[in-house]
């Protein structure tokens, strides 16, 4: 099949929807479809099969663009298209879909209102934009054939698809490599941005100031973070992507207290390297974290952190056994059935989609 990518976020910009197409798009053509991905222009030499759509700086969110129209006419002729996002490209997407009378497939990848709050000075407009916007977009995901998301939940009113990101279970793997063999490291990787809470992992090395904290990444919080940090905290830039996996086996404990992931794809990387993850008790670690992989907490409870932590450092847990589910291998057999399956009603495939990842009460007690 030819598929036709559309999403809002790409490289330059590191993110988790960024590696979720670069990975989504290796595994489709390494089965044989060839994937064209449609994103903004910005500080980057699309390759083959990559088509930039002009774009401005976007002032509420620095490193991300806002992209303008491109004539669905300059697009290549296409089977499905799958968009990945629900502002400008993703409705290109959907227009191109509906012209061409073709397959569509929306990934909710991202609880857009979060950032609101983070970007708009005045809780109350925030709070305001956010009820605005929602509704908004479950009448665009309703449009679609099939929505799809990594956990059972995605706070929006629409039937969905689980079908988690999925993790390259080859590259992930532990290291012999081992950055830290003389110290106990406490370590997360991620966008450095509100949403994620980076803040509370401070208030867990002041409290353990016997323990060393890595943070890796980099967004808009950083300069805050760093004149915040304490002593044991190191704060590094993003890694290479090859350097992940060593970073990954090298921690004792991935900790993360972020409140808007949909799967938090760096937790279960961190657990296919043998590392235990100690996470915040919301969604979706909730479904996602466990006793066979890490430990919860109460968000804003240190207490609750500090000790999730100490339990991760006192456990021996088969941590990579407990995600080898989410292996981007099942995601992309069942994704490729989904484009076969299309044009099913959304609510067969629901249905036929759930038991690969179904979730078990015991799993997140």
């Amino acid at each position: 099949m030819r598929i036709g990518f559309f999403t809002d976020s790409f490289f330059p910009e590191i993110d988790g929807v960024t590696y979720t197409i670069k990975l989504w798009r290796e595994e489709l053509e390494r089965m044989g479809h060839e994937v064209y991905v449609i994103y903004p222009d910005g500080d980057y030499e699309p390759g083959d099969r990559e088509i930039p759509v002009r774009s401005l700086p976007n002032p509420f969110y620095a490193g991300y663009r806002i992209p303008l129209i491109r004539r669905p006419s300059t697009l290549p002729d296409l089977d499905v298209v799958h968009c990945h996002g629900p502002a400008t490209i993703g409705l290109l997407g959907r227009y191109y879909a509906r012209k061409h009378d073709l397959p569509s497939i929306y990934t909710h990848h991202t609880p857009l209102e979060e950032y609101f709050h983070q970007n708009v000075r005045f809780e109350s407009v925030a709070a305001a934009l956010s009820r605005l916007y929602v509704p908004l977009e479950n009448a665009f995901l309703e449009s679609f054939d099939i929505v799809t998301a990594s956990t059972e939940r995605i706070e929006r009113d629409v039937d969905h698809v689980q079908l988690p990101v999925g993790i390259d279970m080859d590259f992930f793997r532990p290291t012999d490599e081992n950055w830290y063999p003389d110290r106990t490291v406490i370590g997360y990787s991620g966008r450095l941005s509100m949403e994620k809470n980076v803040s509370e992992i401070l208030r867990a090395a002041a409290e353990r100031p016997e323990y060393d904290f890595v943070v890796v990444g980099d967004g808009p919080y950083r300069d805050c973070l760093e004149r915040n940090a304490p002593e044991n905290v190191e704060l590094r830039g993003f890694l290479p992507r090859e350097e992940l996996p060593i970073f990954y086996s090298s921690i004792d404990t991935f900790l993360t207290a972020s409140t808007a992931d949909t799967l938090g794809l760096s937790t279960l990387e961190a657990n296919a390297c043998g590392t235990p993850v100690a996470a915040a008790d919301v969604p979706p670690f909730d479904r996602t974290i466990g006793p066979g992989n890490g430990e919860r907490f109460e968000y804003g409870d240190l207490e609750s952190m500090v000790d999730a932590i100490e339990t991760c450092l006192a456990t021996e847990r088969e941590t990579r056994a407990a995600v080898e589910r989410y292996s981007v291998e099942h995601t992309m057999d069942y994704l490729e059935q989904l484009y076969h399956d299309v044009p099913l009603s959304r609510e067969e495939a629901a249905v036929t989609a759930d038991s690969p990842w179904r979730f078990s009460e015991e799993e997140g007690s």
